[in-house]
């Protein structure tokens, strides 16, 4: 499946749309990991903790979008966006939107 940020695929033509996909992810944090990252924090550098989290709730939300796409019938998700929000107590959500297409073979 081709999963772009863009709205169009070069040499490609779309032959339906098939409407707004979405995949919402939501991660907590531990304890631990919050106390390391704060000691990067205060001297520097970055977290690799917290940039590792961040992959993982990425892949999971793009994986949930194009698992909603192809039971749309889907072979491409284009448009997409991602999104990263901070909730209460240590908690990180992801979402990953985008519209499902059908290419023209």
């Amino acid at each position: 499946m081709i999963v772009t940020t863009t709205n169009t695929i070069e040499g490609k033509e779309i032959e339906e749309y098939l409407g707004i996909v979405a995949g919402e992810v939501i991660l907590g944090a531990n304890v631990v990991r919050d106390f390391l990252a704060s000691i990067t924090d205060i001297i520097g550098g970055r977290s690799g903790t917290y940039e590792s989290k961040l992959a993982e709730g990425r892949e999971m939300a793009i994986k949930e979008m194009v698992n909603k796409a192809r039971s749309l019938g889907a072979n491409a998700v284009i448009g997409v966006d991602l999104d990263f929000e901070t909730l209460r107590d240590g908690m990180m959500m992801c979402i990953a939107t985008g519209t499902a297409v059908r290419l023209k073979s």
